[in-house]
């Protein structure tokens, strides 16, 4: 079992559920339960069963718990008074000879073991006192309805550490709803509970105590032992009479003293609480399949939006539309447009010379062209990734899922990455640098470039030149059919269109890496998430092994009783 139970506690452990799915949170709330409930009571408990039996007193404000606890060890060890919320940190008292049971490392591991009194509600305040039999230890709890919401919290928490709960409450307050929704989670979880009525007038007693016997028994606590502590007035020292809590007393003393009966109490508890979490386990497990869809929808959101910036990027990368403005101007004053035209239509002599002749640019106006064309298509991947980021944060949105995470991300995940124009301008001049190189290797010799101006260079920027046109409908109104017949002139026309179709998978590929690193910042926030399509089927399986070991252990213990 204790094998089983470690299990489940790390497949839920593994199992968040981050993303804002209809219901979640609920499921988270009472994932986190499953989770404390293991670490603060069962697997400490399943470890050392011997240990003493760990009574906590918990109830409604102003039921008189603190005042009970200490009549009931005979000494004030936790603070009782008129303010509220009197009781902060838990208070644990024990015999001094159990104090090994109640290390940082057994019940409630999460809060750190002090030996004073203090407001520090992650603190366990321990305190050894002869009063209290060996095999038994009882815990001052906050109030359940305190208007403090952490008390409330903590309550929850050390009532599902109990191995018996002893529930305080009065005349004025045993019919509120608090109180009876920690009674009907007793019940469900097969708790062991006992109830005691403080604080009531002797002569109201029975009417009170009959009317709320009769809910218990309504909401499945039946079998639970009531107890009446007429109202009093206490001793110097804050302390009720001792014949006032002397049944309380007794029947406590009575269980710490039989080992049976103690064991019993225990497996109620422990049975219970292991039946339970074990069914609730598989609600966790489906939520996780909810989960995994809609980190998938919030992938395939962001894969639509940066898709389409794809596309719309490549195409206008092609189409001519970066033709304009400065490049085309920075081209045309490379080109020459009408003499280059004129001396390639003209007839005779050599074409190199007619090429030499007719190109009038200059290195530096190369140079122009290829400045011109970075920063266009540096605007253009720039442009269209704020959009693509734009649009994946609004059906983010719209899905509704995941608005935990935007939140988180903040407000520059609906922007294009701060550092894209510094790498968009690296890749578009080693796209450039590429076509260089892709020129050069084509003319080996140089024969080429030493009948233009310009050279390698030159050539390189008509052929960018040419990529930015080679989709387009209407070369000539961008001047790029210069830069395609200047190609042909110079390397004919096959060669010319495979040295462009070239240049343009570079592109192409150097544009597609962005924005798929883009698109990785919304892709990293969902595998940030930890949402794992198999944590579902761990979770479910681990709770039908902590099923089937109770089922085990409940036949060994039916085997052992039998005559």
């Amino acid at each position: 079992m204790l094998t089983a139970l470690v299990q489940l506690h790390d497949a839920l452990q593994a199992a968040p559920l981050p993303l804002d799915v209809p219901g979640t949170v609920e499921l988270r709330a009472a994932r986190e339960q499953l989770i404390a409930q293991l670490e603060d009571y069962l697997l400490p408990r399943q470890m050392t069963v011997a240990a003493p039996l760990l009574v906590v007193v918990g109830g409604s404000t102003g039921a008189g718990k603190s005042t009970l606890v200490n009549s009931l060890v005979g000494h004030r060890v936790t603070t009782p008074g008129l303010l509220r919320p009197t009781t902060r940190s838990p208070v644990l008292v024990h015999h001094p000879d159990d104090a090994q049971w109640f290390g940082q490392d057994r019940l409630l591991p999460g809060l750190v073991r002090v030996d004073h009194s203090t407001d520090d509600r992650s603190s366990l305040q321990l305190v050894a006192v002869e009063s209290v039999p060996p095999g038994l230890a009882i815990l001052d709890a906050p109030d359940v309805d305190s208007v403090e919401a952490e008390n409330r919290r903590l309550a929850a928490q050390l009532l599902a550490a109990a191995d018996l709960w002893l529930f305080v409450t009065s005349a004025a307050r045993y019919s509120d709803q608090v109180p009876w929704q920690h009674l009907k989670q007793a019940a469900d979880r097969g708790t062991s509970v006992a109830v005691v009525l403080d604080r009531t007038a002797p002569d109201a007693v029975p009417t009170v105590a009959a009317h709320l016997a009769r809910m218990l028994a309504a909401r499945g606590l039946k079998d639970s032992p009531l107890f009446t502590v007429a109202e009093s007035t206490v001793d110097a020292d804050g302390l009720l009479a001792p014949t006032l809590v002397a049944d309380v007393r007794a029947w406590l003393v009575s269980l710490a003293q039989d080992p049976t009966a103690r064991s019993a109490v225990v497996r109620q508890t422990l049975d219970g609480s292991v039946r339970l979490l074990a069914q609730q386990a598989h609600a966790i497990a489906d939520a996780v399949g909810g989960q995994v869809a809609a980190a998938e929808d919030l992938r395939s959101a962001a894969a639509t939006a940066y898709a389409e910036a794809e596309r719309a990027t490549l195409a206008a990368a092609t189409d001519a539309t970066l033709l304009r403005g400065e490049v085309a101007g920075r081209w045309r004053e490379l080109a020459g447009t009408g003499e280059l035209l004129r001396s390639l239509e003209g007839k005779g002599g050599r074409l190199r010379d007619r090429i030499a002749s007719a190109v009038k640019g200059t290195g530096q106006q190369a140079d122009r062209v290829s400045i011109a064309i970075e920063s266009a298509v540096e605007l253009l991947v720039v442009d269209h990734a704020e959009a693509a980021a734009t649009a994946t944060v609004a059906a983010w949105r719209e899905l509704g899922t995941a608005d935990q995470v935007l939140s988180a991300a903040g407000a520059g995940l609906g922007r294009a990455s701060s550092d894209l124009r510094r790498r968009v301008e690296g890749e578009v001049r080693a796209w450039q640098q590429q076509l260089t190189e892709l020129v050069r290797a084509d003319d080996p010799d140089r024969a080429t470039s030493r009948y233009l101006t310009h050279g390698t260079r030159g050539l390189s920027v008509t052929v960018a030149v040419a990529v930015l046109a080679a989709d387009a409908t209407d070369p000539a109104a961008s001047g790029a059919d210069l830069a395609t017949t200047l190609l042909d002139g110079v390397y004919g026309a096959p060669h010319a269109a495979q040295l462009v179709a070239r240049g343009r998978a570079d592109l192409a590929r150097r544009v597609t890496g962005l924005l798929a690193d883009e698109q990785r910042r919304f892709s990293a926030l969902v595998d940030g998430l930890a949402v794992e399509a198999d944590a579902g089927r761990q979770v479910r399986s681990a709770a039908r092994r902590v099923d089937d070991r109770r089922f085990e252990q409940s036949r060994a213990d039916e085997g052992a009783i039998q005559p």
